[in-house]
């Protein structure tokens, strides 16, 4: 199918067998299909439509959704693609989309596409960010060395650490949103670079990371001053060998949260500003790939091992988080990068967006959040 088949909608409503909450599956293609990263907004058109990427046909492609009726516009058509990644431009006219070694802008309403990168030879393209004010888009480029180490990251971290130790030589970029001017390097180190994030408030802030096995690198969280190049470490660790990672920016665009696992196991998900004040961290006995919190009194964390739901905090009147409670069920295997659940709320925190593969394909799933938690069931395994 080209760019521009109008898919018909596949979406079906069902009540979750473990809490009553009724689920909305917007996806039921026999191929994988899951939303954006969950550091980025894949709404738009004033939260009527989505971003998403779906491997129908074969292909990994860019889809866009109709929410409430379901129906789906395909943008791009790149044949015989395994992956890719996208943002979208603050006011939602165009997406920044990366496919193999290039970077293209998008527009949303005509669907053309306009080059403006490609990685030099014998280098890959990390994830893309979009810094406030819709001018630029930040990514980061690597040191190929599948050629001296099995690298199959997306499916099962296959070469993680043997990366880290590496060292591999590794870029900041920013393109010019339009491709007006040429690319610019803005910070270079021998370190797995990777996860970069940009601040949706503040256009001179941004977060990266130092990749690899948690409880291994040097460091996780990054800071990065888009104006001087300047770098620095948020969130320390409190004691050796803690994991803390997943960053992401809350809306104020000066608060970054993550998560993370004590020396002794127990998890926790936790807030600080990017100049490491005003740090909270509210811990949990139970183990989750990811976390994620929307600024407005809200946190939701995904399940490991016998977790097989998504649990949900919400703040009282004190700024105290109150949970967990069991929102639904999820059942993700998280075999590969496609299939992770990567829970995240809509930005007026009225809806949850995961993935799961619960029936054989990653789809989407989305929930509306309910006024009350206490009619949601407490946590339990």
């Amino acid at each position: 199918m080209a760019k521009g088949t109008v898919w018909k909608p596949e979406r079906r409503q069902y009540r979750d067998r473990l809490t009553g909450v009724e689920v909305a599956q917007l996806t039921d293609y026999k191929a994988h299909s899951h939303h954006l990263y969950f550091t980025e907004n894949g709404w738009y058109d004033g939260g009527r439509r989505l971003l998403f990427v779906s491997d129908r046909e074969n292909s990994a492609n860019l889809y866009s959704m109709e929410v409430e009726s379901g129906e789906m516009l395909q943008l791009t058509d790149y044949p015989d693609n395994d992956e890719l990644d996208a943002c979208l431009l603050p006011d939602g006219t165009a997406a920044f989309v990366r496919v193999g070694r290039s970077v293209r802008r998008l527009d949303l309403a005509t669907l053309e596409e306009v080059e403006l990168y490609e990685a030099p030879q014998g280098y890959t393209i990390g994830n893309l960010s979009c810094p406030a004010g819709g001018r630029s888009v930040v990514t980061c480029i690597q040191e190929d060395l599948s050629d001296r180490i099995k690298l199959d990251l997306g499916n099962g971290y296959v070469g993680h650490r043997e990366l880290m130790q590496a060292q591999p030589d590794s870029r900041i970029i920013r393109l010019d949103a339009e491709g007006r001017t040429q690319p610019e390097t803005l910070y270079e180190d021998h370190n797995f670079i990777t996860h970069i994030n940009a601040s949706p408030v503040e256009p001179w802030l941004m977060t990266f990371c130092h990749e690899g096995p948690w409880h291994e690198v040097d460091h996780r969280i990054w800071g990065l001053d888009l104006r001087s190049g300047e770098v620095w470490k948020i969130r320390e660790r409190l004691e050796p060998g803690e994991k803390v990672g997943h960053e992401f920016f809350y809306p104020d665009g000066v608060t970054i949260g993550y998560h993370g696992f004590r020396v002794d196991g127990t998890n926790f998900f936790g807030s600080i500003r990017y100049d490491n004040t005003a740090m909270e961290e509210t811990e949990f006995g139970f183990d989750t790939w990811h976390a994620y919190a929307d600024g407005l009194g809200q946190a939701v964390v995904d399940g490991k091992g016998a977790v097989r739901t998504l649990s949900v905090w919400r703040k009282d009147a004190s700024g105290i988080y109150q949970g967990p409670s069991m929102l639904c069920e999820l059942r993700c295997s998280f075999h590969s990068q496609k299939v992770h659940a990567h829970p995240r709320f809509d930005p007026e925190g009225k809806r949850l967006l995961f993935t799961s593969d619960k029936n054989g394909y990653a789809n989407l799933y989305l929930v509306d959040m309910p006024e009350r938690f206490d009619t949601l069931p407490p946590f339990s395994v």
